[in-house]
């Protein structure tokens, strides 16, 4: 067997990271709300008792990791992490934390990009890792009932051995948990063929602020009693209650699984192919993502094992095209018609179809890694939005175009099938003057096309003060009625999501 398997190509014509903190300028007022308690040692004393010294975690070392992102841009102070083991543990924790209005901020793989689970002050931070149990799974329905703190590869390898598959896929699956997934509705690679987490997750159990335990672990499919006040906490970003453990329903696993490498000559085409792929791929297309020449470029330098599926071919914008089912001739069969299709009618210039697992692996690492080439990089600014497709890349071109005098590379990527990009600005070192230049401009483009200025990574503390760009103000006036029905004292994840002031004011 040769050590490597050639692709098969298809041809139209010719064949250091700095730790800087810093805060953007939609946290830069943020201040610490004077009405929570500071830890005294009656506080520690307790929660050894409730945990056992080895899950109270003290040790300034021990508490760094857990202090900053891994992004190196958020940074907090707290002097205090706990690692609660049941349920009834993360209860006990939170009505001694409301009673005494200690601020909590919960953290499963702090993978976020938006310091959602970083303490902005001297919040304790509430672990999710030790809750790691799966309790159970269907083999009928593909229900999976687990505990938040299961790490989502790992799910993903269990489900795989009965037949089916966890419905995200993300970059972070290595170290992201399932509660910190379900709790920013993480969208992933895959949105396009199995939805987001609202239509996922059958169940849900959370404990409030007052340590009450919300029991809504259901798995039916269909249940029209009432509200869904699971969908309450979906998203909400531990703000509502801290999510101990979810059901979800998981599609079958795909036993033919294809994945094309495409060079297309402009973003307009991109669409054009993704129309395309839509009409001629139906029901088997799985992903759909696009990625520019600067994000391979920097791809290519800044991560090792990474090799480019097409070395002789230069062009602007690249695809990443997936499809899944059951039936490999079929597929294959699909496949190949729409990728001939395309080629005729001079959409792609040059592609490849990976022809083994490692191949197919060797591609996803190219889309999967450009956040951690970024990273690679140095410090970056990351925007995650939602734009009408045919406007996506204007926003890259012309943040390029205000930034040229600057020393910045644009880089832009994401899922083109469901209109998400990420706008991400490449520098040397966090700096003011090129913040300046980056927000509100952002915010406002695309706020004047309806858009959403958090897709997939919510809010947390980065955009917290913006949330108006996209939701008018009544509807945020609700949201902070919710948030204060839920959490009186406000003690759960603060200064996240809701502008600061609202919540302070009540």
């Amino acid at each position: 067997m040769q050590a490597a398997l050639k692709m098969l190509r298809l041809r139209s014509r010719i064949t250091p990271l700095c730790l800087q903190s810093v805060r953007s300028a939609s946290t830069a007022a943020a201040s610490r709300n004077e009405s929570f308690a500071t830890l005294e040692d009656k506080d520690r004393n307790f929660f050894r008792e409730v945990l056992g010294d080895s899950n109270v975690i003290t040790d300034t070392d021990a508490l760094q990791p857990l202090n900053e992102d891994w992004m190196g841009k958020y940074a907090g102070k707290s002097k205090l992490a706990l690692r609660p083991k049941s349920t009834e543990q993360v209860s006990k924790v939170l009505a001694y934390c409301n009673d005494r209005r200690l601020a909590i901020v919960p953290q499963g793989g702090n993978t976020g990009l938006v310091g959602g689970s970083i303490p902005l002050f001297d919040e304790v931070i509430l672990l999710t890792a030790g809750l790691n149990q799966v309790i159970s799974f269907d083999a009928v329905s593909g229900t999976l009932v687990c505990q938040a703190g299961c790490i989502l590869e790992h799910l993903d390898s269990q489900v795989s051995a009965q037949g089916f598959t966890m419905p995200l896929d993300l970059g972070a699956k290595g170290s992201c948990q399932i509660g910190g997934n379900v709790s920013t509705n993480a969208g992933g690679l895959r949105l396009l063929r199995y939805g987001s987490l609202h239509g996922s997750v059958l169940g849900i159990e959370a404990v409030l602020a007052d340590g009450t335990v919300v029991d809504a672990l259901q798995t039916l499919r269909k249940d029209n009693t009432g509200y869904d006040l699971k969908q309450l906490f979906i998203g909400s970003e531990g703000t509502l209650g801290v999510v101990t453990a979810v059901s979800l329903l998981c599609p079958p696993r795909s036993s033919s699984v294809h994945v094309c490498y495409l060079a297309v000559p402009d973003f307009a085409t991109t669409q054009k192919v993704f129309v395309k792929a839509r009409q001629r791929l139906g029901e088997i297309l799985s992903a759909f993502e696009f990625f520019d020449q600067q994000a391979l470029d920097l791809t290519l330098k800044h991560l090792e094992g990474i090799r480019n599926p097409l070395p002789d071919t230069q062009t602007p914008f690249y695809l990443v095209v997936e499809t899944s089912g059951s039936n490999e001739e079929h597929d294959n069969e699909k496949l190949q018609s729409f990728l001939e299709e395309v080629m005729e009618e001079e959409m792609v210039l040059d592609g490849t179809i990976a022809q083994d697992s490692a191949q197919i692996a060797g591609i996803w690492g190219i889309r999967e890694g450009i956040s951690v080439a970024l990273k690679h990089a140095g410090p970056v600014y990351k925007y995650d939005l939602s734009i009408p497709v045919a406007e996506m890349y204007d926003l890259v071109e012309e943040t390029r175009q205000r930034m040229a005098h600057l020393p910045v590379e644009v880089v832009g990527y994401g899922h083109l099938g469901d209109g998400n990009l990420h706008l991400n600005v490449s520098c040397q070192k966090y700096d003011d003057e090129i913040l300046r230049h980056i927000e509100p401009f952002v915010y406002e483009w695309t706020a004047a096309r309806r858009g959403s200025i958090s897709a997939e990574h919510g809010l947390g503390q980065m955009k917290a003060e913006c949330i108006r760009y996209t939701k008018p103000q009544p509807v945020v006036d609700l949201m902070l009625q919710v948030k204060n029905t839920f959490d009186p004292n406000g003690i759960l994840n603060p200064y996240k999501v809701l502008p600061q002031v609202m919540a302070v004011a009540q």
